[in-house]
């Protein structure tokens, strides 16, 4: 049976199977809600952007350990960890980032290709809503920051109050994912 868009868990069992589109498919049903709520709590769209990150890659973990669970309210699941990380982060003035370590990329170097889909991206206003409608805010943020903005690593790195090699992470995955969407 396809899973439906509307039926979470279906769509994270099947993720454990290994359908990896399917996690994609419920983190765009409710990465927006999940993002609004911590939005509305920290002063600083990055530090959303990396617990927002961090809350989806909680649950991946969650989805990839057979011996575990399965949420039985995915979204109030994403919700509640992701108060608890905001939580957290109050605590210690970080992001965590014990969750996304675990499923990071090598990072890729830009080659002129890629700086020049994301440029043309910039001046395209229609373009660059599909880039934020395909990748996760956080990737879609560190690319345009990285090739539109024409921004160090470091300093995005800064901005976003977390590592170099993340930010490096984030440009490489929405590069990937930009390829693979137009077939090149």
């Amino acid at each position: 049976m396809e899973p439906t868009a509307h039926d979470d868990r279906e769509l994270l069992r099947a993720a454990r199977r290994g359908d990896a589109e399917c996690f994609g498919t419920f983190f765009r049903e409710h990465h927006r809600v999940v993002l609004a709520f911590l939005a509305r709590r920290v002063d600083e769209p990055e530090v959303a952007a990396d617990l927002l990150a961090e809350t989806f890659a909680a649950l991946l973990t969650v989805v990839r350990d057979p011996r575990r669970d399965l949420p039985a309210s995915p979204l109030g699941w994403l919700l509640v960890t992701a108060r608890n990380l905001l939580i957290d982060r109050h605590r210690h003035g970080m992001v965590a980032e014990a969750a996304r370590r675990r499923f990071q990329l090598a990072p890729v170097a830009l080659d002129d290709g890629d700086i020049e889909l994301i440029v043309e991206a910039g001046r395209d206003d229609e373009l660059l809503r599909r880039i934020y409608e395909l990748l996760p805010v956080e990737q879609a943020d560190a690319l345009t920051a990285r090739v539109v903005d024409e921004l160090d690593y470091e300093v995005i790195a800064g901005r976003a109050n977390t590592s170099e090699a993340v930010i490096r992470k984030r440009v490489s995955r929405a590069l990937a994912t930009l390829r693979a969407a137009m077939g090149s």
